[in-house]
């Protein structure tokens, strides 16, 4: 992996290759932010405030959100933040986004990633009554 001047993400493929392919960082953060999403457990997942507004508002759903990636020459590493469901095994549910995160991130960009950082910073209660 390359980190370009424009801080794209160039892909090392085969040397018969047609041109460059380069990744942004937010595709990762979008494609992470979905992967994350998805394990059971994860509530909802956590961004800043303005992004919490413009979304309460009717802005559409940010997929980034919750995630934050750094490219530097020792690789990317990415930090999740997330809201887990009451009851559930947080280190469970964490490997779970871990491992999911970077599955699918190797399936759709053959990138390896050296750090996946769970931040847990909330619990969510069922709000349900039975």
């Amino acid at each position: 992996m390359i980190v370009s001047e424009n801080n794209l993400l160039e892909m090392n493929l085969d040397e018969d290759q047609l041109g460059k392919v380069q990744i942004a960082p937010e595709v990762i953060e979008v494609i992470a932010g979905i992967a994350a999403s998805e394990v059971e457990g994860i509530a909802e997942m956590r961004g800043n405030f303005a992004a919490d507004v413009a979304e309460r508002f009717g802005k559409k759903k940010n997929h980034r959100k919750g995630v934050k990636v750094d490219v530097s020459d020792e690789g990317i590493t990415i930090d999740v933040y997330c809201v887990v469901e009451f009851g559930l095994s947080i280190p469970k549910v964490s490997t779970a986004v871990q491992e999911n995160i970077r599955q699918t991130l190797l399936n759709m960009t053959a990138l390896t990633i050296n750090e996946i950082n769970i931040h847990v910073v909330g619990i969510q209660f069922d709000t349900k009554s039975t």
